[in-house]
């Protein structure tokens, strides 16, 4: 089941048969993504499709926005679900291979995920690796852009796993690993639908080199 917020829905599904409404609503809107687009996406076919009342739908979620953002919740905590997995199965020799493996996993999203080519973490792209369609870089918090999100959720990984030093200094340097990931995987995604491995192989070095003078040498 997705872990959405109570601020992200309108309200919070209580008993099993509407977390499960719930997450075939956001289901349905990702495979509309994938098949329509952004533009094309609307809530009377996410809840025809979900087999749910229109009045159900709005039960839940405000509008199309507050579906897709609520998606996009569910996207990222996959992805952290996923490294958090990966973590756990194997044993790191070394704290570049978790920035690897970070992206890795975004990428497998990207490849794989209904709707993560559209719309991942918030933002909303009509096209392969962008543009974003504009006022979509709050997705998911109106206060902070959706890159600062991932990076402070990243930044907890970072410092349980790696031991790494907590202040404003990490703060920033993992906002600027994001922002530059995000920007060459955009890149890798725009040169070729299932992105461009030798791009792909360049953002790794590019976000391992930034960040070595950051986080703890072995």
């Amino acid at each position: 089941m997705t872990n959405v917020s109570g601020g992200t829905l309108r309200r919070r599904p209580a008993q099993r048969r509407s977390l499960e409404r719930v997450e075939r609503m956001l289901d349905e809107c990702a495979r509309l993504l994938d098949e329509a687009g952004y533009e094309a996406l609307t809530t009377k076919e996410v809840a025809r499709r979900a087999e749910v009342p229109i009045g159900t739908f709005y039960q839940f979620f405000p509008d199309k926005q507050g579906l897709v953002r609520a998606l996009a919740l569910r996207n990222l905590e996959a992805f952290l679900g996923r490294i958090t997995a990966r973590l756990s199965a194997v044993q790191l020799s070394d704290w570049t291979e978790v920035v690897d493996l970070a992206i890795d996993e975004f990428v497998a999203m990207k490849r794989s995920t209904p709707g993560f080519a559209v719309v991942d973490f918030g933002e909303v792209l009509p096209s392969p690796g962008g543009p974003a369609l504009k006022g979509t870089e709050r997705m998911l918090d109106t206060a902070l852009e959706n890159n600062v999100i991932v990076a402070d959720r990243l930044r907890a990984i970072t410092i349980e796993l790696l031991g790494a030093p907590i202040g404003p200094r990490l703060d920033r340097a993992l906002v600027v690993a994001v922002e530059a990931a995000d920007a060459v995987l955009k890149l890798a995604f725009r040169s070729r639908p299932d992105g461009d491995p030798e791009l792909i192989d360049e953002c790794k070095r590019l976000v391992r080199r930034y960040l070595s003078e950051h986080l703890p040498q072995e």
